[in-house]
């Protein structure tokens, strides 16, 4: 189904609205956090969303409940992060939404060459599956946190 200027689901009168653009530090932060992503400190949030490439949000009543973004450098690497929506707004095709509208903007805007990735958290990875995601088999996920900084004497 399209959407309408407006980013509702043609045909759906949801209340939800998806537009383009990221939420500020404050709303990211609380969003992670009421969806069970780990926290972010603000001076962190705030610094990060410089970095996105695209976003999208998704509000009802003006209220934020959902969100994503691209990040990377804009022509070889995407990486798809922070999916959330609020969990009284879980189970209603709004992480999917998302998505979508995240995935129409790669198609639209990274080379045929761009690398995207993503982490994907518990039975979220069906989701991405839908949208072209696989196990990469020939490589191996890597992180690890920064953690807090030393005392200096």
């Amino acid at each position: 189904m399209g959407e309408d200027q407006r980013g509702h689901e043609a045909g759906a009168e949801t209340g939800y609205v998806l537009l383009e653009g990221f939420p500020d530090a404050v709303g990211y932060a609380r969003l992670r956090s009421a969806a069970g992503l780990s926290p972010k400190l603000p001076e962190a949030a705030a610094r990060g969303a410089g970095g996105t490439l695209h976003g999208v949000r998704i509000l009802r009543d003006g209220e934020l409940i959902g969100m994503g973004r691209i990040v990377g450098d804009g022509g070889c690497f995407f990486f798809v992060v922070d999916i959330a929506v609020a969990p009284a707004h879980q189970g209603r095709g709004l992480g999917k939404r998302i998505m979508a509208a995240l995935d129409a903007w790669l198609r639209a805007n990274a080379p045929e060459t761009a690398h995207v990735a993503l982490f994907a958290d518990g039975e979220a990875k069906h989701l991405y599956a839908k949208y072209g995601f696989a196990v990469n088999t020939k490589s191996v996920g890597m992180d690890y946190r920064v953690g807090p900084k030393p005392l200096r004497s």
